[in-house]
């Protein structure tokens, strides 16, 4: 309520300072408004602001003429419940300021010497570096939310390295994971948004690999970037499994016969969005036989690939839309001949269904760090390493030495 109330003063003052003029006359009309000011705050959802205009002894007139300024910087109309706002009185009844806090900005309008003013002030948003680090324990999406990652820092992190790591079949229990972020706050405290810039992802099977966010670009410690054909999965890690891999004998898990599985089945909850593995153009969608609901998407170099059992497309997956690698075409259900909620995901090359955990030599378009931008890259890195290694050695302290345990006693 302080806080408010501090807005309200200031933002009065400054108004009546600019629309005022510092004759007598006006001076005096000042002076007379300096009475001590009553702040009533609610949300939207409780109290309609003309409703509390009105129960604070307003006229209809008067609430009429400020929810009609207020509208002159914001949509009243667009307002949503959460939405808060306080209205000030003076000590006899008379409006001061209604102030209105919609997302990072401050809504008011105020009495200046018997006008309405309005106007809008942007909340300071501050920006803050933090770090973390650990180890996988089960989960890999539990470990990190454990360590302080939030589940968008997650998803970033992933996808940074989806084409090095399958954070599906690659993961093991101990790999070792760092991440560096810039935080961004207000003044009360509120986070309004997190972005990757630095991370490290050390596994028994992945080895050592770095991301380092550069010209809205991931680049690796030497500064290049790989973007490969094929995303490593066409689901991102959260609570996915591979139920069934490649195989031309499989036994039937409904039919009972055998019968080949050529492609790769990944469990999943209904609602998990699938993405493209790669650019490609949408041949079909639709219902097909036991896949149930299906896309086919044709990318470059005579591949195809196919997902099946969907429970919805999403919006854009129309036949003939051009799709980007890693966008998100539908989503995991339990649609045709299926057991429980899965993604049937298969691949053709040149027709030929062929075992995409094996391709292991995919097309790639390898870029570096410009020359001329070089420098300044490293002179980043060295930072974000910096960063990436403190809060590695903070999860793993180095032993201490008999000297430094004794003098730490």
């Amino acid at each position: 309520m302080f806080y408010i109330l501090t807005l309200a003063v200031i933002a009065l003052a400054t108004f009546l300072a600019i629309t005022i003029t510092k004759d007598k006359k006006e001076q005096e009309l000042i002076n007379s408004r300096e009475k001590e000011i009553y702040a009533e705050e609610f949300t939207i959802k409780q109290k309609p602001i003309y409703v509390a205009l009105q129960e604070a002894g307003l006229e209809n007139r008067e609430v009429s003429a400020i929810v009609d300024k207020l509208n002159s910087v914001v949509n009243t109309r667009k307002l949503q419940n959460q939405d808060k706002y306080s209205i000030s009185t003076t000590t006899d009844g008379k409006f001061a300021m209604l102030l209105l806090h919609k997302d990072l900005a401050h809504y008011f309008v105020a009495d200046a010497g018997g006008k309405l003013v309005a106007g809008v002030s942007e909340v300071e948003i501050k920006t803050r570096i933090k770090s973390t680090a650990g180890k996988i324990e089960g989960s890999l999406f539990n470990s990190m939310l454990k360590d302080g990652i939030t589940i968008p820092l997650i998803v970033d992190l992933t996808d940074a390295f989806s084409w090095n790591i399958d954070f599906n079949t690659e993961t093991r229990n101990g790999d070792e994971f760092a991440a560096v972020w810039e935080e961004h706050f207000t003044e009360d405290g509120q986070i309004t948004g997190q972005e990757l810039v630095a991370a490290m992802y050390k596994g028994q099977v992945t080895g050592e690999n770095y991301a380092f966010y550069y010209n809205d670009e991931f680049f690796d410690e030497t500064g290049k970037i790989s973007k490969k054909m094929f995303l490593k999965s066409p689901i991102s890690f959260r609570g996915v499994r591979i139920t069934s891999r490649f195989n031309p004998r499989r036994l039937h898990p409904i039919l009972r016969i055998r019968r080949p599985h050529l492609g790769i089945d990944y469990a999943a909850p209904t609602g998990t969005p699938i993405q493209a593995v790669a650019d490609g153009v949408v041949t079909f969608v639709g219902n097909k036989g036991g896949y149930g609901k299906y896309v086919e998407l044709r990318h470059a170099n005579n591949y195809v690939t196919t997902y099946g059992h969907l429970s919805r497309y999403a919006s854009k997956t129309k036949k003939g839309a051009k799709v980007k690698q890693g966008d998100t075409i539908a989503y995991v259900g339990n649609t045709g001949l299926s057991t429980g909620p899965h993604l049937d995901f298969r691949i053709k090359e040149r027709n030929k269904f062929v075992d995409f955990l094996k391709m292991k030599n995919r097309n790639s378009a390898l870029r570096s760090v410009p020359k001329e931008q070089r420098k300044d890259f490293e002179d980043m890195k060295t930072l974000y390493l910096k960063a990436l290694n403190e809060a590695r050695n903070q999860q793993n302290p180095a032993p201490q030495t008999a000297q430094e345990a004794e003098e730490s006693k």
